[in-house]
């Protein structure tokens, strides 16, 4: 094994390099044995009727569809399933998971290995790769797994999560009313405000769509928007993406796109799209000085949690050309970090009783309450 330190000074092993001068022979799959394994949340628009073998002789990519075993549970010892329940893990666990980049500052910075084998399991939702460094509150790092293989069609072809994507109409349709939710970085109140709002256009009469448009594959989100009247929720992996870590300013706005298009279909007038971490990681930072992604959305809601943050934030999507129209987040939970923002931004500052208030919602699309229900 190769050994590597992580940033937070843990020893890692990683799996040796593939001797390519022998090719081992894909082997196949028994559906008894797929069904008795967990699938992971990223991996639900997957049909398994397809994989017929295990491929042991292929470098793993980004959204290609594996089969796995637990060999230590550490941090995550539960798998968000398909449905979104937290299913228990124990020591020899088969789980079909999904590799992906994690970039998660209170979690996991995680890359795709450059072979099967050992790795880790950085998302409750199924997403398998080599962990590099991680939060110091997580204590004793990251699951380990082994991947077996990956998941092979009848002609010995890859499985991936891009294969069964949602498709993407060639004419460009968008609901009426486009609103994104940033913030500051992670955990700065960015899902909890976007589910808010859902609830405050829902109870406005709205038909409001929900997508999280960037991020790590997880349920936490998606359902918590479902549950808090969300018509129709849609999110990267839909567009067949396990994680957008490391993905392409292009790709990340084609992603935008084909959600937008998914919700428009669904008749939904008002969509709520949340932006994961915060404004200086690199495809947050890219995706919002787009001029295609600017042009396809009407507001921001901006979280912070405190004052500067809202103020710095503020002004830099205002340089952005962005149409910012109510700062929310963690600094609301505090009355003396409201006051600070109020008097350092000129937004409303909006906790989550105001985002869930039917008046005052549909105020952030431009209309009185009375008009509401046309939207």
């Amino acid at each position: 094994m190769n050994a590597v330190v992580s940033t937070n000074g843990t020893r890692i092993e990683r799996a040796p390099k593939l001797n390519r001068t022998t090719r081992s022979l894909p082997i196949e799959l028994d559906w008894a044995r797929l069904d008795a394994a967990r699938a992971a949340f990223t991996t639900r628009r997957v049909d398994l009727i397809d994989a017929r073998f295990l491929l042991t002789d292929v470098r793993p990519e980004a959204g290609q569809v594996a089969l796995a075993r637990v060999r230590r549970l550490c941090h995550h010892t539960r798998l968000q399933d398909p449905h979104g329940r937290r299913v228990t893990l124990f020591p020899g666990d088969e789980i079909i998971v999904s590799f992906g980049d994690r970039y998660a500052p209170q979690q996991f910075e995680a890359y795709v290995p450059d072979t099967i084998g050992p790795c880790h399991l950085v998302a409750s939702g199924g997403i398998a790769a080599q962990a590099t460094s991680w939060h110091s509150r997580i204590g004793r790092g990251p699951t380990e797994i082994d991947v077996l293989g990956v998941l092979g069609d009848l002609n010995g072809m890859p499985l991936t999560l891009a294969r069964y994507a949602i498709d993407t109409p060639l004419e460009p349709v968008r609901p009426d009313k486009v609103i994104a939710v940033a913030g500051t970085s992670m955990d700065s109140g960015k899902t909890m405000s976007a589910a808010y709002l859902v609830r405050g256009l829902a109870r406005a009469g709205m038909r409001v769509g929900a997508a999280k448009l960037t991020g790590t594959g997880a349920c936490n989100d998606f359902y918590q928007v479902l549950d808090a009247g969300a018509a129709h929720v849609v999110d990267f992996t839909d567009a067949g993406y396990a994680s957008t870590f490391q993905a392409d300013a292009e790709d990340i706005e084609n992603i935008n796109a084909c959600l937008l298009n998914a919700l428009a279909r669904r008749n939904v007038g008002v969509a709520i799209v949340e932006i994961a971490d915060g404004l200086l990681q690199r495809e947050t930072a890219a995706l919002l000085s787009s001029e295609r992604f600017r042009a396809s959305i009407d507001a921001i809601v901006f979280c912070a949690q405190d004052a500067l943050g809202a103020q710095s934030g503020v002004d830099w999507l205002h340089a952005r050309g962005h149409n910012v129209v109510a700062v929310a987040g963690k600094l609301t939970a505090a009355p003396l970090a409201v006051r600070e923002a109020i008097s350092v931004v000129d937004q409303p500052v909006l906790g989550l009783d105001g985002l869930a208030d039917p008046f005052i919602a549909p105020t952030l699309l431009g209309k009185p309450y009375q008009d509401a229900r046309s939207a």
